[in-house]
């Protein structure tokens, strides 16, 4: 008797999360890659050590863009001022205790879908500025340099939005029946 009770709300909540989602907004997709700018940093490994400089690179770089107000701009800025990006990101690793170089490029990079609030931007390619630590055999970070769409904490701080996570309070309940 217990375990149709719970089977029965099990589907009910089913049923419930799928009138949830079908009801939740439409996404809008971008309808093209252009006037998309995009920053791509590699880190040199996988280790702690690494990852943590690719971050600090990221952090370094990403307020150089700040006053750009158009594509044009940032690729501009880019263009300009690469020397100066690429010295940017060799400070933070020598202030982390590296010497391996950093090899910065401008191109077209295949990116997966990603949503940025109600935003879908597709997969596909994608102008971007790929920063390479070292090797470039570790993880990577991306986001959506222009438009500015690198989130910003309240503290002002940058998000990295793989790092976000999230909890489903009908997930856990069903869990805690099981």
């Amino acid at each position: 008797m217990l375990k149709r009770f719970f089977t029965g709300l099990i589907l009910l909540l089913a049923v419930a999360v799928g009138v949830i989602n079908s009801a939740a907004p439409a996404k809008t997709v971008l309808s093209s890659n252009e006037g998309v700018l995009r920053l791509h940093v590699i880190a040199a490994s996988d280790s702690d050590e690494d990852q943590s400089a690719k971050l600090s690179v990221r952090d370094a770089i990403l307020p150089l863009f700040e006053h750009a107000e158009s594509y044009d701009d940032a690729r501009a800025f880019l263009l300009s001022h690469g020397g100066e990006i690429q010295k940017t990101a060799e400070a933070v690793l020598r202030e982390h205790g590296f010497d391996y170089g950093v090899q910065l490029s401008l191109g077209t990079e295949t990116f997966p879908d990603r949503v940025y609030g109600d935003l879908l931007f597709p997969a596909g390619a994608y102008d971007a500025l790929c920063v390479r630590l070292g090797p470039a055999e570790g993880h990577n970070w991306w986001c959506v340099l222009f438009p500015p769409l690198c989130i910003v904490s309240e503290t002002g701080e940058k998000v990295d939005l793989d790092s976000v996570e999230t909890e489903s309070w009908i997930l856990n309940l069903i869990r805690s029946l099981l």
